[in-house]
């Protein structure tokens, strides 16, 4: 008999929740619903004012996702910079001044670099920093660095990869998306499929055309 996964599971992340809660954002941050969801293309997103209680319907309460399809490909220390991602999301939809649905702007990029984040598009350094497709990279010496790598050390980190995310799987999907880009246009939401680095503009806004990475919303 192993321990029960979904106690362990959902235990781990409100832990790691409040934990990150108080080292990045001074425990200000309220209580929220975290769950895990396949997304397709996405390693995470964050929805405000997703859910409401059935015993007191003014009881709204906001929701974290978190994709387990792409845990066997991350390493916790990536898994838990998702969770903090969608929690500076959180923070904007709260205390900031949050832009259109799914837009990183540059309030929520500056509060990405306090907490130790760094906002690209890419995903590497040199990447835009606002748009509506953005995800990060880990501020090498920086606090989300240092508080995970304590967090880790301590064991309480404990996750569910999901099995659909093993080698051949993996394999299969690096080669699909390897052959075919999504593009968007940054302006009207436009989208089409290419294949990489190729330069497409929208015909209506006469904009170039924006290659998505793997989401974080």
């Amino acid at each position: 008999m192993i321990a029960n996964p979904t106690h362990r599971t959902y235990t781990s992340l409100e832990a790691a929740y409040d934990y990150f809660n108080r080292e990045l954002f001074g425990g200000t941050l309220p209580h929220c619903l975290i769950t895990m969801q396949r997304h397709q293309g996405a390693y995470g997103y964050f929805s405000g004012d997703r859910f409401a209680s059935l015993d007191n319907p003014k009881e709204v309460t906001d929701e974290i996702a978190l994709n387990p399809a792409t845990f066997a490909t991350r390493t916790p220390t990536r898994i838990l910079s998702t969770l903090v991602h969608e929690m500076v999301h959180l923070w904007q939809h709260h205390f900031g001044k949050p832009s259109r649905a799914a837009y990183h702007n540059k309030e929520w990029a500056a509060k990405m670099r306090e907490v130790g984040l760094i906002p690209s598009d890419t995903g590497e350094p040199g990447g835009k920093e606002t748009g509506q497709k953005v995800t990060h990279y880990l501020e090498e010496g920086g606090r989300f660095a240092k508080a995970c790598s304590v967090y880790l050390a301590a064991g309480d980190a404990i996750l569910y990869r999901d099995r659909a995310g093993d080698e051949q799987a993996v394999k299969t999907r690096k080669k699909k998306a390897a052959s075919k880009t999504k593009y968007a246009c940054p302006v009207c939401d436009l989208n089409a499929w290419a294949k990489p680095h190729v330069n497409l503009w929208c015909g209506d806004c006469q904009e170039p055309m924006e290659a998505e990475p793997p989401e974080e919303e």
